[in-house]
Protein backbone atom coordinates (compact mmCIF):
# COMPACT_ATOMS: atom_id res chain seq x y z
CA UNK A 1 0.00 0.00 0.00
CA UNK A 2 1.34 3.44 -0.93
CA UNK A 3 1.87 5.98 1.87
CA UNK A 4 -1.08 8.32 2.27
CA UNK A 5 -0.32 11.95 1.39
CA UNK A 6 -3.48 13.75 2.54
CA UNK A 7 -4.21 14.78 6.10
CA UNK A 8 -7.23 12.49 6.42
CA UNK A 9 -6.94 8.74 6.03
CA UNK A 10 -8.14 7.27 2.76
CA UNK A 11 -10.37 4.86 4.65
CA UNK A 12 -12.04 3.50 1.52
CA UNK A 13 -8.61 2.51 0.20
CA UNK A 14 -7.54 1.02 3.51
CA UNK A 15 -10.71 -1.08 3.74
CA UNK A 16 -9.75 -2.84 0.51
CA UNK A 17 -6.93 -4.49 2.46
CA UNK A 18 -9.40 -6.08 4.89
CA UNK A 19 -11.77 -8.41 3.00
CA UNK A 20 -13.37 -9.56 6.27
CA UNK A 21 -15.08 -6.16 6.42
CA UNK A 22 -17.22 -7.25 3.46
CA UNK A 23 -18.74 -10.08 5.51
CA UNK A 24 -22.43 -10.08 6.21
CA UNK A 25 -23.86 -10.85 9.63
CA UNK A 26 -27.60 -11.37 10.00
CA UNK A 27 -28.05 -10.13 6.44
CA UNK A 28 -26.18 -6.85 7.00
CA UNK A 29 -22.63 -5.80 6.23
CA UNK A 30 -20.35 -6.18 9.23
CA UNK A 31 -19.52 -3.10 11.30
CA UNK A 32 -16.53 -4.12 13.37
CA UNK A 33 -16.12 -1.94 16.48
CA UNK A 34 -14.26 -4.31 18.81
CA UNK A 35 -10.75 -3.20 17.95
CA UNK A 36 -9.56 -2.69 21.52
CA UNK A 37 -9.94 -6.46 21.90
CA UNK A 38 -8.48 -7.46 18.52
CA UNK A 39 -8.01 -5.55 15.30
CA UNK A 40 -8.50 -7.09 11.88
CA UNK A 41 -5.47 -8.17 9.84
CA UNK A 42 -4.69 -6.74 6.38
CA UNK A 43 -3.91 -8.92 3.40
CA UNK A 44 -0.29 -7.74 3.42
CA UNK A 45 0.25 -9.28 6.87
CA UNK A 46 -1.65 -12.46 5.99
CA UNK A 47 0.55 -12.83 2.91
CA UNK A 48 3.67 -12.47 5.06
CA UNK A 49 2.51 -15.43 7.16
CA UNK A 50 1.71 -17.44 4.02
CA UNK A 51 5.08 -16.57 2.50
CA UNK A 52 6.88 -17.98 5.54
CA UNK A 53 4.99 -21.27 5.44
CA UNK A 54 5.18 -21.57 1.66
CA UNK A 55 8.82 -20.69 1.16
CA UNK A 56 11.08 -20.89 4.23
CA UNK A 57 9.23 -22.70 7.01
CA UNK A 58 11.95 -23.89 9.39
CA UNK A 59 12.98 -23.55 13.00
CA UNK A 60 15.25 -20.68 14.01
CA UNK A 61 18.72 -20.78 15.58
CA UNK A 62 18.94 -24.55 15.18
CA UNK A 63 19.94 -25.35 11.64
CA UNK A 64 22.76 -24.56 9.25
CA UNK A 65 20.61 -25.37 6.22
CA UNK A 66 19.25 -22.62 3.98
CA UNK A 67 15.66 -22.54 5.22
CA UNK A 68 16.69 -22.27 8.84
CA UNK A 69 19.12 -19.49 8.00
CA UNK A 70 16.44 -17.53 6.14
CA UNK A 71 13.91 -17.99 8.96
CA UNK A 72 16.47 -16.98 11.60
CA UNK A 73 17.44 -13.80 9.77
CA UNK A 74 13.81 -12.78 9.22
CA UNK A 75 12.91 -13.50 12.84
CA UNK A 76 15.90 -11.59 14.20
CA UNK A 77 15.29 -8.63 11.91
CA UNK A 78 11.68 -8.54 13.11
CA UNK A 79 13.01 -7.82 16.61
CA UNK A 80 15.04 -4.93 15.24
CA UNK A 81 12.02 -3.61 13.36
CA UNK A 82 9.79 -3.62 16.44
CA UNK A 83 12.50 -1.99 18.54
CA UNK A 84 12.84 0.77 15.96
CA UNK A 85 9.07 1.22 15.84
CA UNK A 86 8.83 2.07 19.55
CA UNK A 87 12.06 4.09 19.72
CA UNK A 88 14.35 1.53 21.38
CA UNK A 89 17.84 2.38 20.15
CA UNK A 90 19.28 -0.84 21.59
CA UNK A 91 17.68 -2.93 18.86
CA UNK A 92 16.94 -6.61 19.31
CA UNK A 93 18.81 -6.81 22.63
CA UNK A 94 16.01 -4.71 24.14
CA UNK A 95 13.07 -6.41 22.39
CA UNK A 96 11.80 -9.75 23.70
CA UNK A 97 9.01 -11.46 21.80
CA UNK A 98 6.25 -12.88 24.01
CA UNK A 99 2.74 -14.19 23.34
CA UNK A 100 1.08 -10.92 24.35
CA UNK A 101 1.10 -8.08 26.88
CA UNK A 102 -0.09 -10.43 29.62
CA UNK A 103 2.89 -12.72 29.20
CA UNK A 104 5.19 -9.69 29.17
CA UNK A 105 3.77 -8.58 32.53
CA UNK A 106 4.28 -12.07 33.94
CA UNK A 107 7.80 -12.29 32.55
CA UNK A 108 8.87 -9.15 34.39
CA UNK A 109 6.95 -10.05 37.53
CA UNK A 110 8.55 -13.46 37.85
CA UNK A 111 11.97 -12.90 36.28
CA UNK A 112 12.50 -9.61 38.14
CA UNK A 113 9.89 -9.24 40.87
CA UNK A 114 10.17 -12.70 42.41
CA UNK A 115 13.87 -12.07 43.05
CA UNK A 116 13.72 -8.38 43.95
CA UNK A 117 10.55 -7.87 46.02
CA UNK A 118 10.07 -8.64 49.69
CA UNK A 119 8.28 -7.47 52.83
CA UNK A 120 8.31 -3.68 53.09
CA UNK A 121 8.56 -3.18 49.33
CA UNK A 122 5.74 -1.59 47.38
CA UNK A 123 4.30 -1.97 43.90
CA UNK A 124 2.20 0.99 42.75
CA UNK A 125 -0.55 0.45 40.16
CA UNK A 126 -3.56 2.54 39.10
CA UNK A 127 -7.25 1.96 39.65
CA UNK A 128 -7.72 1.59 35.89
CA UNK A 129 -5.27 -1.29 35.38
CA UNK A 130 -6.10 -4.22 33.13
CA UNK A 131 -6.13 -7.58 34.90
CA UNK A 132 -2.89 -8.42 33.08
CA UNK A 133 -1.17 -5.93 35.34
CA UNK A 134 -3.40 -5.89 38.40
CA UNK A 135 -3.73 -9.64 38.98
CA UNK A 136 -0.09 -10.36 38.11
CA UNK A 137 1.38 -7.92 40.63
CA UNK A 138 -1.34 -8.68 43.17
CA UNK A 139 -0.50 -12.37 43.16
CA UNK A 140 3.24 -11.77 43.10
CA UNK A 141 2.90 -9.51 46.14
CA UNK A 142 1.24 -12.38 47.97
CA UNK A 143 4.24 -14.59 47.18
CA UNK A 144 6.85 -12.03 48.18
CA UNK A 145 5.20 -10.11 51.02
CA UNK A 146 5.24 -6.84 49.09
CA UNK A 147 2.35 -4.37 49.25
CA UNK A 148 0.29 -3.19 46.26
CA UNK A 149 -1.08 0.36 46.22
CA UNK A 150 -3.40 1.97 43.68
CA UNK A 151 -3.26 5.53 42.36
CA UNK A 152 -6.88 6.76 42.42
CA UNK A 153 -8.79 8.25 39.52
CA UNK A 154 -11.07 11.27 39.65
CA UNK A 155 -14.69 11.50 38.50
CA UNK A 156 -13.66 12.08 34.88
CA UNK A 157 -11.31 9.12 34.79
CA UNK A 158 -8.01 10.96 35.08
CA UNK A 159 -5.25 9.87 37.42
CA UNK A 160 -4.83 11.86 40.61
CA UNK A 161 -1.22 12.89 40.06
CA UNK A 162 -0.95 14.59 43.45
CA UNK A 163 -1.83 11.28 45.05
CA UNK A 164 0.65 9.52 42.76
CA UNK A 165 3.45 11.81 43.94
CA UNK A 166 2.63 10.94 47.56
CA UNK A 167 2.12 7.20 47.04
CA UNK A 168 5.35 6.56 45.13
CA UNK A 169 8.00 6.53 47.85
CA UNK A 170 11.47 5.20 48.53
CA UNK A 171 9.81 1.88 49.40
CA UNK A 172 8.36 1.64 45.90
CA UNK A 173 10.21 -0.82 43.68
CA UNK A 174 7.88 -0.95 40.67
CA UNK A 175 5.23 1.32 39.16
CA UNK A 176 3.05 -0.49 36.63
CA UNK A 177 0.68 1.71 34.65
CA UNK A 178 -1.49 1.43 31.58
CA UNK A 179 -0.59 3.96 28.87
CA UNK A 180 -4.15 4.21 27.50
CA UNK A 181 -7.03 2.73 29.47
CA UNK A 182 -8.94 0.03 27.60
CA UNK A 183 -12.12 1.00 29.47
CA UNK A 184 -11.96 4.75 30.06
CA UNK A 185 -9.95 5.84 27.04
CA UNK A 186 -7.75 7.89 29.38
CA UNK A 187 -4.21 8.60 28.18
CA UNK A 188 -1.97 8.59 31.22
CA UNK A 189 1.08 10.85 31.70
CA UNK A 190 3.49 7.92 31.68
CA UNK A 191 6.57 10.11 31.23
CA UNK A 192 5.71 12.09 34.34
CA UNK A 193 5.08 8.88 36.27
CA UNK A 194 8.43 7.55 35.08
CA UNK A 195 10.15 10.66 36.44
CA UNK A 196 8.48 10.23 39.82
CA UNK A 197 9.35 6.54 39.94
CA UNK A 198 12.99 7.14 39.05
CA UNK A 199 13.30 9.91 41.63
CA UNK A 200 12.63 7.21 44.22
CA UNK A 201 14.83 4.54 42.61
CA UNK A 202 11.86 2.54 41.31
CA UNK A 203 11.29 0.99 37.90
CA UNK A 204 8.26 1.68 35.70
CA UNK A 205 6.43 -0.85 33.54
CA UNK A 206 4.09 0.62 30.92
CA UNK A 207 1.25 -1.45 29.46
CA UNK A 208 1.10 -0.13 25.90
CA UNK A 209 -1.46 -2.57 24.49
CA UNK A 210 -3.87 0.28 23.66
CA UNK A 211 -1.18 2.82 22.67
CA UNK A 212 1.32 1.18 20.33
CA UNK A 213 -1.36 0.31 17.72
CA UNK A 214 -2.62 3.86 17.24
CA UNK A 215 -0.07 6.55 18.14
CA UNK A 216 3.65 7.27 17.98
CA UNK A 217 5.41 5.71 20.98
CA UNK A 218 8.96 6.50 22.04
CA UNK A 219 10.00 4.39 25.00
CA UNK A 220 13.20 6.35 25.49
CA UNK A 221 11.39 9.69 25.56
CA UNK A 222 9.03 8.20 28.15
CA UNK A 223 12.06 6.72 29.94
CA UNK A 224 10.18 3.48 30.48
CA UNK A 225 12.14 0.64 32.03
CA UNK A 226 9.73 -1.88 30.53
CA UNK A 227 7.06 -1.39 27.86
CA UNK A 228 4.72 -4.10 26.53
CA UNK A 229 2.29 -4.48 23.63
CA UNK A 230 0.36 -7.14 21.66
CA UNK A 231 0.49 -7.85 17.94
CA UNK A 232 -3.19 -8.71 17.56
CA UNK A 233 -4.22 -5.20 18.61
CA UNK A 234 -2.08 -3.54 15.93
CA UNK A 235 -3.15 -5.25 12.67
CA UNK A 236 -0.88 -8.20 13.40
CA UNK A 237 -1.48 -11.87 14.18
CA UNK A 238 -2.50 -13.41 17.47
CA UNK A 239 -0.01 -15.21 19.70
CA UNK A 240 2.75 -12.61 19.48
CA UNK A 241 3.66 -9.52 21.45
CA UNK A 242 6.66 -7.48 22.47
CA UNK A 243 8.41 -6.60 25.70
CA UNK A 244 10.86 -3.71 25.65
CA UNK A 245 13.32 -3.60 28.51
CA UNK A 246 16.37 -1.46 29.12
CA UNK A 247 19.32 -3.64 28.23
CA UNK A 248 21.16 -3.31 31.54
CA UNK A 249 18.02 -4.39 33.45
CA UNK A 250 17.33 -7.37 31.19
CA UNK A 251 20.96 -8.41 31.53
CA UNK A 252 20.61 -8.58 35.31
CA UNK A 253 17.36 -10.57 35.25
CA UNK A 254 17.20 -14.34 35.43
CA UNK A 255 15.19 -16.22 32.79
CA UNK A 256 11.50 -16.84 33.37
CA UNK A 257 11.29 -20.03 31.27
CA UNK A 258 13.93 -22.66 30.66
CA UNK A 259 14.60 -25.02 27.75
CA UNK A 260 15.83 -24.94 24.19
CA UNK A 261 17.35 -21.91 22.46
CA UNK A 262 17.75 -19.84 25.64
CA UNK A 263 20.88 -21.66 26.79
CA UNK A 264 24.54 -21.22 25.95
CA UNK A 265 26.14 -24.12 27.81
CA UNK A 266 24.49 -27.04 29.60
CA UNK A 267 26.05 -29.70 31.82
CA UNK A 268 24.45 -32.23 34.14
CA UNK A 269 25.17 -29.84 36.98
CA UNK A 270 24.30 -26.38 35.64
CA UNK A 271 23.58 -24.14 32.64
CA UNK A 272 24.42 -20.68 31.34
CA UNK A 273 22.18 -18.42 29.31
CA UNK A 274 22.16 -17.16 25.75
CA UNK A 275 22.53 -13.46 24.92
CA UNK A 276 19.59 -11.05 24.89
CA UNK A 277 16.84 -11.33 23.88
CA UNK A 278 17.03 -15.08 23.36
CA UNK A 279 17.56 -15.96 27.02
CA UNK A 280 13.90 -14.97 27.54
CA UNK A 281 12.55 -16.85 24.50
CA UNK A 282 12.70 -20.50 25.52
CA UNK A 283 11.64 -23.18 23.06
CA UNK A 284 10.46 -22.80 19.50
CA UNK A 285 9.07 -19.27 19.27
CA UNK A 286 6.12 -17.93 17.28
CA UNK A 287 8.27 -17.48 14.19
CA UNK A 288 5.67 -16.68 11.54
CA UNK A 289 3.81 -14.42 13.93
CA UNK A 290 6.93 -12.48 14.87
CA UNK A 291 7.85 -11.89 11.24
CA UNK A 292 4.26 -10.90 10.49
CA UNK A 293 4.15 -8.46 13.41
CA UNK A 294 7.03 -6.62 11.75
CA UNK A 295 5.00 -6.58 8.53
CA UNK A 296 2.12 -5.02 10.47
CA UNK A 297 4.48 -2.29 11.65
CA UNK A 298 5.47 -1.60 8.03
CA UNK A 299 1.79 -1.37 7.12
CA UNK A 300 0.93 1.04 9.93
CA UNK A 301 3.92 3.28 9.35
CA UNK A 302 3.04 3.61 5.68
CA UNK A 303 -0.30 5.04 6.80
CA UNK A 304 1.33 7.25 9.45
CA UNK A 305 0.97 6.85 13.20
CA UNK A 306 0.11 10.51 13.85
CA UNK A 307 -2.75 10.29 11.37
CA UNK A 308 -3.95 7.00 12.78
CA UNK A 309 -4.13 8.61 16.21
CA UNK A 310 -6.02 11.61 14.85
CA UNK A 311 -8.47 9.40 12.96
CA UNK A 312 -9.24 7.26 16.02
CA UNK A 313 -9.66 10.22 18.34
CA UNK A 314 -11.99 11.99 15.90
CA UNK A 315 -14.17 8.89 15.64
CA UNK A 316 -14.23 8.55 19.43
CA UNK A 317 -15.29 12.17 19.82
CA UNK A 318 -17.98 11.76 17.18
CA UNK A 319 -19.26 8.61 18.86
CA UNK A 320 -19.24 10.35 22.24
CA UNK A 321 -21.35 13.19 20.87
CA UNK A 322 -23.79 10.96 18.97
CA UNK A 323 -24.33 8.52 21.84
CA UNK A 324 -25.03 11.26 24.38
CA UNK A 325 -27.63 13.03 22.22
CA UNK A 326 -30.55 11.18 23.82
CA UNK A 327 -29.47 11.92 27.40
CA UNK A 328 -29.88 8.35 28.69
CA UNK A 329 -26.35 7.16 27.90
CA UNK A 330 -23.53 7.33 30.44
CA UNK A 331 -20.03 7.26 28.98
CA UNK A 332 -17.15 6.50 31.32
CA UNK A 333 -13.90 8.41 31.24
CA UNK A 334 -12.72 11.79 29.97
CA UNK A 335 -14.66 14.17 27.69
CA UNK A 336 -15.09 13.27 24.05
CA UNK A 337 -12.32 15.58 22.88
CA UNK A 338 -9.72 14.11 25.25
CA UNK A 339 -9.78 10.34 24.94
CA UNK A 340 -8.28 7.48 23.00
CA UNK A 341 -10.20 5.69 20.27
CA UNK A 342 -12.91 4.01 22.32
CA UNK A 343 -16.08 4.70 24.30
CA UNK A 344 -17.39 2.51 27.12
CA UNK A 345 -20.98 3.27 27.99
CA UNK A 346 -24.30 2.11 29.38
CA UNK A 347 -27.84 2.90 28.29
CA UNK A 348 -30.49 3.38 30.98
CA UNK A 349 -32.55 0.22 31.60
CA UNK A 350 -30.56 -1.84 29.06
CA UNK A 351 -27.93 -4.26 30.36
CA UNK A 352 -24.67 -4.11 28.45
CA UNK A 353 -24.91 -7.77 27.44
CA UNK A 354 -28.45 -7.28 26.11
CA UNK A 355 -27.30 -4.19 24.26
CA UNK A 356 -24.42 -6.05 22.64
CA UNK A 357 -26.73 -8.84 21.54
CA UNK A 358 -29.23 -6.45 19.99
CA UNK A 359 -26.63 -4.41 18.11
CA UNK A 360 -25.20 -7.70 16.85
CA UNK A 361 -28.56 -8.26 15.17
CA UNK A 362 -27.66 -5.14 13.18
CA UNK A 363 -24.22 -6.68 12.36
CA UNK A 364 -22.48 -4.23 14.70
CA UNK A 365 -19.74 -5.92 16.74
CA UNK A 366 -18.97 -4.31 20.10
CA UNK A 367 -17.67 -5.61 23.41
CA UNK A 368 -19.80 -6.07 26.52
CA UNK A 369 -18.57 -6.97 29.99
CA UNK A 370 -15.97 -5.68 32.40
CA UNK A 371 -13.20 -5.50 29.76
CA UNK A 372 -10.74 -7.20 32.15
CA UNK A 373 -11.14 -4.29 34.59
CA UNK A 374 -13.50 -5.67 37.23
CA UNK A 375 -12.23 -3.50 40.12
CA UNK A 376 -12.59 -0.40 37.95
CA UNK A 377 -16.17 -1.31 37.11
CA UNK A 378 -16.83 -1.85 40.81
CA UNK A 379 -15.52 1.66 41.44
CA UNK A 380 -17.77 2.99 38.67
CA UNK A 381 -20.71 1.23 40.31
CA UNK A 382 -21.63 -0.93 37.33
CA UNK A 383 -21.28 -4.65 36.69
CA UNK A 384 -20.53 -4.23 33.00
CA UNK A 385 -20.41 -1.75 30.17
CA UNK A 386 -20.64 -1.79 26.40
CA UNK A 387 -17.54 -0.69 24.50
CA UNK A 388 -17.13 0.53 20.94
CA UNK A 389 -13.52 0.87 19.82
CA UNK A 390 -12.21 2.18 16.53
CA UNK A 391 -9.36 1.64 14.10
CA UNK A 392 -7.99 2.71 10.75
CA UNK A 393 -10.82 1.19 8.70
CA UNK A 394 -13.77 2.57 10.66
CA UNK A 395 -15.95 5.46 9.51
CA UNK A 396 -18.46 7.97 10.85
CA UNK A 397 -21.13 6.10 8.92
CA UNK A 398 -20.36 3.03 11.00
CA UNK A 399 -20.72 5.09 14.17
CA UNK A 400 -24.13 6.16 12.87
CA UNK A 401 -25.05 2.50 12.41
CA UNK A 402 -24.03 1.84 16.01
CA UNK A 403 -26.25 4.69 17.20
CA UNK A 404 -29.16 3.37 15.14
CA UNK A 405 -28.70 -0.06 16.71
CA UNK A 406 -28.58 1.47 20.20
CA UNK A 407 -31.82 3.33 19.39
CA UNK A 408 -33.41 0.02 18.45
CA UNK A 409 -32.37 -1.49 21.77
CA UNK A 410 -33.68 1.55 23.63
CA UNK A 411 -37.08 1.26 21.95
CA UNK A 412 -37.24 -2.50 22.49
CA UNK A 413 -36.71 -2.20 26.24
CA UNK A 414 -39.07 0.78 26.50
CA UNK A 415 -42.01 -1.41 25.40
Amino acid sequence: MEPQQSEALDVARIREDFPILQREVNGNQLVYLDNAATTQTPEQVVETICDYYRNYNANVHRGIHQLSQEASVAYEEAHDRLAEFIGASGGREEMVFTKNTTESENLVAYAWGLNELGPGDEVVLTEMEHHASLVTWQQLAKKTGAEVKYIPIDEQGYLDMDAAAEMITDNTKMVSVVHVSNTLGTTNPVGELADIAHDHGAYIFVDGAQAVPNRPVDVEAIDADFYAFSGHKMAGPTGIGGLYGKEHILEEMEPYLYGGDMIRKVTYEDATWEDLPWKFEAGTPSIAQGIAMAAAVDYLEEIGMERIQRHEEQLAEYAYDRLTEEGDVEIYGPPGDDRGGLVSFNVDSVHAHDLSSIVNDHAVAIRAGDHCTQPLHDKLGVAASARASFYIYNTREEVDKLVEAVDDARQLFAQ
